[in-house]
């Protein structure tokens, strides 16, 4: 099913993981305000930027946004470090239970995309994941293989 086109003028995805969802069981997902410099902001405006390889991690009761990738800004006057850390904006209630996630039973923070919201501002939705096996994951990709047949034996029969 296909979800309706966001119509709202600033809400613009920067960055998606889409191998998040074949890797990890996501349990559940958060909406994290992220902490930029200006230079980082302007090369994700021009949709510069990777969080593949990136991860998030609880340090010292802070969230932290690890190996995201920001391209250099080129007319920046002070640039920025491309793959440095960045702390993620959320509350002390939301920071616990993410630990609590993490360090007790065993979770991965995996960060599923980065976006601009309708005010203009940088999100990132991070999961709360489990990684999946490899007999899990054929398993993701014969569900799909077998939706998309039935689509295609559903158009054909008509």
């Amino acid at each position: 099913m296909a979800k309706k086109p966001n119509t709202d003028p600033n809400y613009k995805v920067i960055a998606e993981n889409r191998r998040a969802r074949f890797d990890y069981a996501i349990e559940d997902d958060i909406e994290c305000g992220i902490v930029l410099m200006g230079s980082e902001v302007k090369s994700l405006r021009t949709g510069q930027s990777n969080i593949a390889d990136s991860y998030a991690a609880v340090e010292d009761g802070e969230l932290f946004l690890t190996n995201a990738y920001i391209a250099p800004y080129t007319r920046a006057m002070f640039g920025h470090e491309e793959r440095r850390k960045r702390k993620l904006l959320v509350s002390k209630r939301e920071v616990a239970r993410l630990w609590n996630a993490t360090q007790r039973e065993g979770m991965t923070l995996v960060p599923l995309v980065m976006y601009f919201n309708h005010k203009g501002l940088v999100k990132v939705k991070i999961g709360t994941a489990k990684g999946k096996k490899n007999h899990d994951k054929r398993e993701t990709s014969a569900k799909r293989d077998w939706g998309r047949q039935k689509q295609r034996l559903l158009k054909h029969g008509e």
